[in-house]
């Protein structure tokens, strides 16, 4: 029997699997995708993220997979510099950094299963959970079989199927605002320096980096309800250029037939009221989905890891009761909520100036002019907006 099960191989669930097994727990860990190149998958790891990976001994599989620092932010308002800020921001802090998931999931799966006690089951769905006497015990995967466990992790992300079997609710967020997500061709201007430029000019707003993928920009285009989405790549190309600086939409235009057909990102945000039932815990998206902004879910789920393997590694190595290993669950969700309860706040915060812009266009004009003349104050206020959803609200340290 499997002390642990995880189902999910995300970031969540591969840094977790590897933390319990060097640390003698065994695991099996189930995903339901044959292999990691899945349509969309966030690459940006706050200074909060990459601690927690150099914390858990990962920085040097991080330095062996694609990945690629960012030098500045920069805001770009009517088609002019607002301002602009060189990253790191803080001293002694890590650079945000895009890594590309596949490669670094595979580089963990593997390190894992250098361990005898390391399970790892591909391609396999789980179906429903496993109950005795009102307790999760296991799961059941979609082939017939059935995995006993002391402990099931749900780490399967925000459309949680172990969310939804262990009849854990997700309460939502009003939201507003999706994003479509383009690539395209990159070019000298954006390789020569990797900065992440937002841009903002009239009602429409997008940024633009170049991501860890070689030779390709992404692009997050805010899409407001009831806009066209249905355009050719020469319609976008054009509507790119239309709110960019000049040297930023030739390139657009030139690059139009590189431009893929968008990723449309239905924003999903919430928390759950409990994030754990006996046997049983949730952790990152599928315990708390963040808003994009900010690049917050892949890290502060990784904190989550953090305080998972602080409460699991030690129940899990003595002869607990039940009882016992339910209450370490319980410690997590206490330890971890204050943080993702703030983080959520600051996205929210974020998302509404955004909507100030587009909803109030009369005072549009007259807000633009008055940034102009602001533009230091209102640098040194992004700035320190920004450092929560950087570094983190709360102390997290591997205590095991």
């Amino acid at each position: 029997m499997a002390q642990v099960v995880i189902v999910g191989a995300g970031p969540t669930g591969t840094t977790l699997a590897l933390l319990l097994v060097k640390r003698g727990i065994t695991v099996t860990l189930v995903e339901a995708a044959a292999d990691f190149h899945r349509v969309f998958r966030g690459e940006g790891l706050m200074p909060s993220g990459l601690d927690a990976l150099a914390q858990m001994g990962l920085s040097a599989i991080l330095e062996q997979v694609p990945h690629l620092r960012f030098d500045a932010w920069e805001v770009i308002l009517g088609k002019k510099s607002l301002f602009r800020v060189e990253e790191p921001m803080e001293t002694n802090t890590y650079p945000c950094t895009l890594v590309s998931q596949p490669p670094l999931l595979e580089a963990l799966i593997a390190e894992s299963q250098t361990y005898a006690k390391f399970e790892f089951i591909r391609g396999v769905s789980v179906k429903d959970l496993l109950w005795i006497d009102n307790r999760i015990v296991g799961v059941k995967l979609g082939d017939g079989r059935e995995i006993k466990a002391s402990v099931v992790v749900g780490a399967d992300g925000r459309n949680s199927i172990i969310r939804r079997s262990a009849g854990l609710h997700l309460d939502r967020e009003p939201n507003d605002i999706n994003i479509l997500w383009f690539k395209l061709a990159s070019s000298p201007q954006f390789e020569s320096e990797n900065v992440f430029y937002a841009i903002s000019n009239g009602d429409k707003s997008f940024g633009v980096f170049h991501g860890a993928e070689e030779g390709k920009l992404h692009l997050s285009w805010i899409l407001f309800t009831n806009e066209e989405i249905e355009r050719k790549p020469a319609q976008w190309a054009s509507v790119f250029a239309s709110i960019a600086p000049s040297w930023m939409a030739e390139h657009f235009l030139k690059s139009a037939d590189t431009i893929t057909r968008p990723i449309k990102l239905s924003v999903v945000v919430g928390r759950c009221q409990k994030w754990y039932a006996p046997g049983l815990i949730l952790l990152g998206d599928a315990a708390h989905p963040m808003s994009p902004i900010r690049a917050q879910g892949i890290n502060v789920a990784l904190r989550d890891v953090i305080i998972a393997a602080n409460h699991l590694v030690p129940i899990l190595r003595s002869v607990a009761p039940n009882a016992a290993i339910d209450e370490a669950l319980a410690r997590i969700q206490a330890e971890r909520e204050p943080e993702i309860i703030r983080a959520q706040q600051l996205q929210a915060e974020e998302a509404t100036q955004a909507e100030i812009l587009r909803k109030y266009a009369f005072i549009r004009p007259l807000m633009f002019q008055v940034a102009r003349l602001f533009r230091n104050k209102i640098r040194q206020s992004w700035i320190s907006r920004q450092h929560d959803m950087r570094v983190g609200v709360t102390q997290v340290q591997l205590n095991v």
